[in-house]
């Protein structure tokens, strides 16, 4: 990307916390300051304004993004996909060559993947829930996060439980309740949140994500199907609806 080219390259990376860690370990490889926000765009703006407004710490040239494709980056601030796509235009006319073979998206993402491992992720929406009945369903989560430290459902082992708190490193604001969380031993994530920007009834996001360092060809639904039962058994949520069938979105 001709911009952070000219800049000497990235400084900082931030991601949504329910959106997959894939980006933390390029971080980590290339020694990025990496960033884990609530959900919302005001929180990358806080980290991209870090020096020019708040005159701390500058984390820019900056990439930030939430997993429903929103992307973007301190010179070019949009989120809603065109940043996306010029992205990877970018990406492709980089390792393209005239005369060559023609090196596509999937050839970039599976080199990627040969060297950092793959992230098995999917999203599923239960919308148009009762939103009485969904705050129980939080809430009952939330009061056993203690509990559930440590137990082992399946062959997974919940290594940690909570409710994810976000200190602003930039300007010390705290944000807490923004998801629940259930982090595997093996560095699976299960989390569940309540959004605030679906329609009508409430909407529980119930977000799966397995790490495979070496086995990258599996078919998405099947590397994640014994994750999602797990995942349906700690929200008990066929216990919270009885009757009640909300649509389920993948």
């Amino acid at each position: 990307i001709p911009f952070f080219r000219s800049q000497g390259g990235l400084k900082g990376v931030a991601r949504s916390m329910p959106t997959s860690g894939a980006v933390d370990l390029v971080a980590k490889d290339m020694n990025f300051d990496l960033f884990e926000t609530p959900t919302g765009w005001k929180y990358f703006g806080n980290l991209m304004d870090s020096k020019a407004i708040y005159k701390q710490t500058d984390y820019t040239p900056f990439i930030c993004g939430e997993e429903s494709f929103g992307t973007g980056s301190d010179h070019v601030r949009e989120k809603d996909g065109v940043w996306a796509v010029m992205a990877w235009l970018s990406i492709l006319a980089s390792v393209n060559t005239p005369g060559q073979p023609l090196v596509t998206v999937e050839d970039v993402v599976k080199k990627h993947w040969a060297k950092y491992g793959r992230n098995y992720y999917c999203r599923w929406d239960f919308e148009g829930m009762d939103k009485p009945k969904a705050t129980a369903m939080m809430d009952k989560m939330r009061a056993d996060t203690g509990a559930n430290t440590g137990r082992t459902v399946g062959k997974y082992t919940i290594a940690k439980a909570d409710d994810f708190t976000y200190v602003d490193p930039v300007d010390g604001s705290v944000a807490k309740q923004q998801g629940i969380r259930f982090l595997m031993a093996d560095g699976s994530r299960v989390i569940f949140r309540l959004s605030g920007t679906a329609g009508s009834g409430a909407t529980v996001r119930m977000y799966i994500e397995q790490y495979e360092p070496k086995i990258i060809d599996l078919v998405t639904s099947e590397a994640l199907e014994e994750l999602v039962k797990v995942a349906l058994e700690l929200c008990d949520i066929k216990g919270f609806l009885g009757t009640e069938t909300p649509t389920v979105i993948t």
